[in-house]
Formats: C-alpha cells, structure tokens, sequence
C-alpha cells in the first residue's frame, strides 16, 4: 500500500471532525498535524519529523507505542474470538479474566466490574447505576450529584453536565439542575493567602453547606477525579480526598473516584484513590491507561455492597453496550496490565514522575511562568502577563497555543489549554528524554515570551 503524502492526507482529512477542536481554524491545512507512525515514547509525523509524545496520545499510552505483547495478544485474541457479547448469560474468557484482575488490583471491595469503551460512558454508567441502586432502596428522590468547577468526566450527554461548566459554553447538557458545581480547589487562583489546611477548610465548609442546601436525601453522589485533568491540571490540598470522603460517608452520599486519567501508572500507583490519597471510594472508573490506548475500553467498578442491591431477585440491570468486554479490548488490557507489573512501570513511576515534576518546576525562573503544578507524569504549567499579580493574558493571545507550536517545532507535543501547557507523556520515559523535555520547553517558553515582550 502507497503511503499517502501530508496534502493527501489533509485533503481527506476535511471530512473527519476532530475532537475538541476550532473547526474553523482548522480549514486551514497547516493547522493541522498528521501523526503516520510511533514507537516508545516518539511518535513521527507524515514529513518525517519524530516528536517526543508528551501527551501520551490523550493521557493514555501508558506503556508506549509499539508493544509487541499487545499487538500480538489482540491479533491472537481475533483469531480466535473476534467478538462476543457480554449481554444476557454471555462471557467469554477475556472479559472473565480481565474483570478478575481489575478486582484484584482494585481497592478495598470494589471487586465487580462493568466494562463500556471509554471513560465518559463508565461515568455515566456508575451515575446509572446508583440511580437504580437508589431505587431499589425505595429512595426515589436521591438522585442529584455534586461534581466541581474544573471538574472534566467526558463528553457525554450526562458526563458534561458533570464536567465544569466552561465546557460546555454554547451547548445543551442533560438532566438540567441534576447536578450542582462545588467550589474548585484551584489553589493557585482560589487559596490567595491561605494554607493548605485553610483552604481544605473552606472546600469543606462548601461542601456541607451545598449538601445541606439540596438535602442528603437528594443527592446520589459525588464525583472527582484525584487530579483534575482537562480543567487544567488541578491538585487539590493535602488530605482533601480523605476528608471529602469522610464527608460524603456521614452523608449517605456514594464517592465515585474518576481515575480515568490517573489509573494505571501515571500517579506512581495502579490506582491512585487508596494509595496515593488514603481513601476507598464506593466506585472507581477507569479507561485512558486500562489498555494503554491500544484499543478503547472502560471499566466502572463498583462495591459489593452496591452490587447486592443491584442483583437482588426480580432487579434487571437494563444497562449496557454492543462492544462491552469487547474480547480484543480485553486481551489487549490484559496485555497491558501484564508489561505494567512485569516491568514494574508503577514503580518506576514514583522515581522518574518526581523526576520529571521538579523538572517542570525548575521552569518557574521564567518571566512568564506563573504556576507549574501536578503530580508525576500528570503536570500543567500555567502562564501569566504579570507574575506578581497573577493577571493571565489575553484570550485572543492562545499563549498556550503558541508555545505548544513552539515546542513541537523543536520535537515535543503538548496540550495547550487556553494560558496552560499541560503535559501527560508515556511513563516509559527516563532520565535523559525528561531533560531535553525541559530544555525544549525552557527554549519555546523563552521564545514565546520574547516575541510578546517585544
């Protein structure tokens, strides 16, 4: 098969509608990049041009590209079951062993597992699900969610009205007044002059007063992720997960933890609520890193004690989807979990994550650096006219924009998100590919920085 030329490429590429995107300014070619090949932590571009992928394809390809063993497991697993459902009183061995070992990684017990095929749909799934399990307890009314400004759960119909607001400018989201936005725990633009445990406190206090204002007996759930991802980046204080699940626990409220971005890795932990946050949640959701992105497939796992109720006699769980446990999805994340543990990657994590954080805190020397922020190989760096005063600049700049121009012209890609950079690589990376990160950033930040000062 010819390999198509970059203009062949974009040419048939104005009929795909890319994802989260300016429609309008990608009508021009040049704003668009055509990503041909990748191996390890690099991905090439249709000109030849190799780029460190320091967004991990979409904070997912955990174990880099290429692996063999995955490739290898799907192709294995389509020869021998393309597909089967996991509807009725169908499995297969995939779904069955993949469901075992999420169980026997998963925290405290939560050790049953409902697979979808990406990490909106397992969001909406666990607000499904508690839904019927309220239900069933004859609790008709106790179905409202807190979520937070800042907080990003999907796409969705029903996963963007959990996601913050800002998302969703000029868009319909469903089950209007079903879900309330608690304060974010955006230390850098909310916490002006308080400590970590007095913000904690303030987050606290906004959490009972708005449970106390829609009424326990109202609401479902809550739902966060341990650090905010597509919001831009967001760590909240010290012991706040704890304390927020304490909370909801006094409650009757369910805690859902969104590790969709943080499972598997990418915090140092194959899950991040109990290990790195000290708390079990009622259900975590997965997706992202389950399959290092190799193919799409999401898990909502939720407790035992949810799961009696949801299986009593005469309950029918009328919920799910054609490519659920989808047999390649299943053998390629059971693939992947397999190089997780075998090469120790978590492990690794908690050494070179701490690595690669300091690295991008060492950025804050520069003039337009405000805030650089984030855990392991999950960090933002947020950038402002003025650091003194923390001014952000202007919208019609896309200072972010610009420096992720910038650094992939000297071979990294990032995300740029309004005034934030937010980087999200392979764990795979070592010492000396975290260095040139750092150098090319330095260099397209000071570049970027010039041409605005001039």
């Amino acid at each position: 098969m010819n390999k198509l030329t970059t203009d062949e490429i974009l040419t048939k590429d104005a009929h795909l509608i890319q994802s989260f995107a300016n429609l309008d300014g990608l009508k021009q070619a040049d704003a668009r990049t055509a990503i041909v090949s990748a191996e390890g932590a690099y991905v090439t571009d249709s000109e030849g041009n190799q780029l460190i992928d320091g967004i991990g394809g979409l904070w997912c390809v955990n174990v880099g590209h290429g692996r063999r063993e995955i490739i290898d497991a799907i192709t294995t697993q389509l020869k021998t079951l393309d597909y089967y459902s996991t509807f009725y009183n169908f499995t297969h061995p995939s779904a069955a062993k993949l469901s075992e070992k999420i169980a026997e990684l998963a925290p405290g017990n939560l050790n049953r597992v409902h697979f979808s095929n990406s990490g909106s749909v397992a969001n909406d799934s666990s607000i499904r699900m508690l839904h019927h399990y309220n239900n069933r307890l004859g609790r008709p009314n106790k179905k409202k969610i807190l979520s937070r400004i800042g907080a990003y759960h999907g796409s969705t119909h029903l996963a963007m009205a959990m996601t913050t607001p800002a998302y969703s400018d000029g868009w319909d989201t469903a089950a209007e007044g079903l879900v309330h936005h608690l304060r974010s725990p955006y230390a850098y633009r909310e916490a002006e002059g308080m400590s970590d445990a007095e913000f904690l406190d303030v987050l606290a206090e906004d959490m009972l007063t708005s449970i106390h204002n829609i009424g326990a007996e109202n609401i479902c759930a809550f739902i966060a992720e341990p650090i905010m991802g597509a919001g831009g980046i967001l760590v909240a204080p010290d012991g706040y997960h704890k304390r927020m699940r304490e909370i909801t626990a006094e409650h009757d409220i369910k805690y859902i933890a969104d590790e969709v971005v943080t499972a598997f890795g990418r915090l140092g932990h194959m899950f991040a609520s109990e290990d790195a946050y000290g708390m079990v949640p009622d259900i975590i959701n997965t997706a992202k890193g389950l399959t290092s992105g190799y193919q799409p497939l999401a898990a909502t796992i939720i407790s035992d004690e949810i799961y009696e109720v949801i299986s009593e006699p005469g309950a029918m769980f009328l919920h799910g989807m054609t490519y659920s446990g989808h047999p390649a999805a299943a053998a390629a994340a059971l693939a992947n979990i397999e190089i997780l543990e075998r090469e120790e990657i978590p492990q690794r994590v908690q050494t070179t994550g701490k690595i690669f954080e300091n690295a991008l805190h060492d950025l804050k020397d520069l003039d337009i650096v405000g805030d650089v922020r984030g855990s392991h190989f999950m960090m933002g760096v947020e950038f402002v006219e003025n650091k003194v005063t923390k001014e952000p600049f202007a919208e019609e700049k896309n200072i972010g924009l610009l420096i992720a121009k910038a650094a992939q012209k000297r071979g990294l890609i990032g995300r740029p998100l309004g005034n934030i950079l937010i980087l999200s690589p392979t764990l795979i990376m070592d010492e000396a590919m975290i260095s040139t990160v750092e150098g090319i950033l330095r260099e397209s930040i000071t570049e970027v920085g010039k041409e605005l000062r001039a």
